[in-house]
């Protein structure tokens, strides 16, 4: 036998980024609680496309836990109330019968809506294509001994790879910093040799292209790193930071 709850929502909407857009207040009954959360969205998309209304807009593309394309606050928190998990991973035993959840968009200058709880993150590729890359010869792939690399830098650099780029740091932090993010995308880079050739010159163009989107600075909060899925840790921050002066300032 299945156990369901029923729920409040009060959903953001917002039809277009120049509306000022406002809650919706939704009422979804016998929800199964083994459903992930945009399953649940989806239940309620459903009744809405029958009664005629418009759906609500919301991101989505692997509900793997890997793509980065979902993400909303629910009830004040990135992702949902349970830690190292993706919204589309989120699954509705984690509330109780009769809640009510609130659901609404990342908030930042650097993720403007676009609709409903969709945001533009193309501020995210934008830094990425400032110096996320490596200038390495395309083809078979190299024999993995050619170039020995300390354990503790392919550890590091592997966890920092893990980022998927969904926004939560930026969500959940009070200056909307998209520090850990970049940190992330750099450290998975300068670690390891094949990122040598341009280190310097990504670290100054990943900072310098993600001060230019809009994000705020980093006051060391710690909220970045409770809010990621991947558990990312702000020691990338402080990396990137010794980095950027390094490559900015040194003689």
């Amino acid at each position: 036998m299945k156990n369901t709850i029923e729920l409040t929502l009060k959903v953001w909407r917002q039809k277009i980024s120049e509306d000022k857009g406002k809650f919706e207040t939704y009422e979804v009954k016998d929800i199964d609680t083994s459903m992930s959360f945009l399953e649940m969205l989806d239940v309620l998309n459903e009744k809405l496309t029958l009664e005629g209304d418009e759906p609500i807009a919301f991101d989505h593309d692997c509900r793997e836990g890997v793509c980065g394309m979902c993400g909303a606050i629910v009830n004040g928190e990135a992702h949902g109330p349970q830690k190292a998990t993706t919204l589309c991973q989120l699954h509705m035993r984690k509330f109780k019968n009769k809640d009510t959840v609130v659901i609404e968009p990342w908030r930042a200058k650097g993720f403007p809506v676009i609709k409903d709880l969709v945001v533009d993150r193309g501020s995210f590729d934008r830094i990425i294509a400032a110096g996320g890359y490596i200038s390495v010869k395309t083809g078979s792939a190299p024999e993995a001994n050619n170039q020995p690399i300390k354990h503790e830098n392919a550890e590091l650099a592997f966890d920092a790879a893990a980022c998927i780029g969904c926004g939560a740091c930026v969500a959940a932090c009070p200056n909307a910093s998209a520090m850990l993010f970049t940190s992330a995308k750099i450290s998975h880079l300068n670690l390891l040799p094949q990122g040598q050739l341009e280190a310097k010159e990504r670290v100054v163009q990943m900072v310098e292209k993600m001060d230019e989107e809009g994000f705020g600075n980093c006051s060391n909060e710690y909220e970045c790193e409770a809010a990621c899925p991947k558990e990312i840790s702000v020691s990338n921050i402080a990396r990137m930071n010794r980095e950027y002066r390094d490559a900015k300032f040194s003689v």
